[in-house]
């Protein structure tokens, strides 16, 4: 197992790791080791596919409804000569 040592951790951020690790009565390393567990799952689970990393990204600001010019037919193919 590999240990990791977290420096300039201000007071808030240590305060509040530590009553949500009572909260779930565990230790701060635990807590802390849950955190880290957690949210680099939640990493890996995202789509790798362009498309939907910018529909995800763009969602929130809305739709757009785009007017769309008429087609017209289809033109016929060449005749070879």
């Amino acid at each position: 197992m590999a240990s990791l040592t977290i420096r300039k951790l201000d007071e808030r951020t240590k305060d509040r790791l530590r009553v949500r690790a009572a909260h779930h009565k565990r230790s701060m390393e635990d807590e802390a080791r849950n955190i880290l567990r957690a949210a680099l799952a939640e990493d890996a689970a995202t789509p790798r596919d362009l498309g939907q990393s910018i529909h995800r990204r763009f969602k929130p600001l809305g739709g757009l409804d785009l007017r769309l010019p008429a087609r017209e037919p289809m033109r016929k193919p060449p005749v070879p000569k």
